[in-house]
């Protein structure tokens, strides 16, 4: 009886669950498929498994390009590091394992495998790097022909390469120097008197003031010129111009001004006190004379200088003083000008070398009709040393990889292929080299990204010659188990 109680007890709470949704819904029974179709919410919230796994090369810093792992880590902040998968990686599709190619003759033979980060580590035998990367299978008839390198289109292009044939070409070597403007000493005039004399005015009284030749510099009074010309009057009154040449001889030691000569002739009066004429145009390098004083024969009272034309000392090395010669083209420029540069020729080279610098003095002469270059200016010197005058093989300076001992020129020979090839080096210009040995006219070398190259054939060899050597793998028995099943 108990048990027919529960059960209709049971069926009535059913009931009126069921009659209860009815009225709170939407007045339909309802859809029993609903029960079995609506997913969990746990399930809901799942991903979805995509069709293919992406494999997770490193864990990268997220404010970082340069910081990596190879597990996943945490910053110093707390945060995670970002992982970076193998399709986001534009070389990783490039660095995976190939399949070998099946051709008419049958299967290629596996050589080796390489280290998939371009590491100088080969390995009989398949295996990961410390990235979990597979290491590259090397197939018989992969490897380039002895002595090139293959690169492929997508990486010549990332890298730069530019590639410019060796042409014929006459070398122009440039030879820079330190210089120092100088006045031109074979315009250098000193102002004295060959008799002793008193300045009674001073007309040019200050250092560096251009003068004209013929212009007064100042008036001198000297009784031994005042004494020769009243000998020269008593002469020829006494002979009639008999003994006129033994006079006139004394008056032209003495270098009186041609004026006074010319008022000794008409007057035959002597004349007392005169102006002095500048002999020469120029500018008044020193200044000893004062006014008023007395001067004796042959005693310097100014130095003039044609400031018109200066010259240029510059120091030349050692080492390049060869290749310098007289009447060479030199373009020079000073600091206070340092945007203009002046043209010049080399008019000496000094007979001796200094002995703290080893350098020589090569004198170069410049133009300075205005007279804006001032002497003690430091200047910069480009002579122009022709390197011959003969055309010769030349290429960039930027082809040229000199390691010091060995000079290599990469050589393009086409379709991503390149060679590199020792040169012998000659004759270096401003922005080429001359290629004595090595290449001809009109090959292609590279110019740009040439060290990417070299490097690549370094790492080509340095494989190869691991390869060489790596003994060859023989399969190893299966280790016995210390238990083995007797039959």
């Amino acid at each position: 009886m108990r048990k027919f109680l529960i059960a209709g007890i049971a069926i009535a709470a059913t009931l009126a669950a069921a009659v209860s949704g009815y009225r709170l819904g939407s007045g339909m029974w309802p859809d029993p498929r609903a029960w079995t179709a609506a997913p969990a919410p746990e399930a809901a919230a799942m991903p979805i498994a995509s069709s293919k796994e992406r494999k997770v090369l490193y864990w990268r810093h997220p404010d970082s390009d340069t910081d990596f792992s190879a597990e996943p880590k945490m910053t110093d902040d707390g945060r995670p590091y970002v992982p970076v998968y193998d399709d986001q990686e534009a070389d990783f599709a490039d660095a995976k394992p190939k399949q070998p190619t099946i051709d008419a003759a049958g299967p290629k033979k596996l050589l080796y495998y390489r280290n998939p980060m371009g590491l100088p580590d080969t390995s009989p035998v398949p295996k990961k790097d410390w990235m979990g990367m597979d290491y590259i299978p090397v197939y018989e008839g992969e490897d380039e022909e002895s002595g090139t390198v293959k690169v492929s289109a997508a990486k010549i292009q990332r890298s730069g390469v530019r590639s410019e044939p060796a042409v014929m070409r006459r070398l122009a070597r440039p030879i820079r120097a330190p210089g120092v403007a100088k006045p031109d000493e074979r315009t250098l005039l000193t102002v004295a008197l060959r008799a002793d004399s008193f300045i009674e005015k001073l007309y040019v009284n200050e250092t560096g003031r251009h003068v004209t030749a013929g212009e007064p510099l100042f008036r001198v009074y000297s009784p031994d010129m005042v004494k020769v010309q009243v000998d020269y009057r008593i002469s020829t009154n006494a002979t009639g111009n008999a003994d006129e040449r033994g006079a006139l001889q004394r008056l032209e030691n003495l270098q009186l001004p041609q004026a006074v000569m010319d008022e000794l002739r008409r007057t035959r009066q002597p004349v007392i006190t005169f102006d002095w004429p500048s002999p020469v145009s120029g500018v008044v390098m020193k200044k000893k004379a004062i006014e008023g004083m007395m001067v004796r024969a042959g005693e310097e009272m100014m130095m003039l200088a044609d400031l018109t034309s200066i010259w240029v000392i510059a120091d030349v090395p050692e080492q390049e003083i060869g290749q310098v010669e007289i009447g060479s083209m030199a373009k020079v420029t000073f600091r206070a000008f340092p945007n203009e540069n002046f043209e010049g020729r080399v008019t000496f080279i000094l007979h001796e070398l200094e002995m703290a610098t080893r350098t020589a003095k090569v004198r170069v002469q410049v133009a300075n009709p205005d007279h804006r270059i001032k002497h003690e200016m430091f200047a910069d010197v480009e002579l122009s040393a022709d390197a011959g005058k003969h055309e010769r093989i030349a290429v960039p300076i930027s082809a040229l990889i000199d390691s010091g001992n060995r000079q290599v020129v990469i050589v393009d020979r086409g379709e991503g292929r390149f060679e590199p090839r020792p040169v012998k080096v000659g004759m270096r210009g401003d922005s080429y080299v001359e290629i004595a040995e090595g290449i001809k006219a009109g090959e292609n070398v590279v110019v740009a990204a040439n060290f990417l190259i070299d490097a690549e054939s370094n790492l080509k060899a340095a494989l190869s010659g691991f390869t060489a050597d790596a003994p060859k793998q023989t399969p190893q028995p299966a280790a016995k188990t210390a238990i083995e099943k007797k039959p």
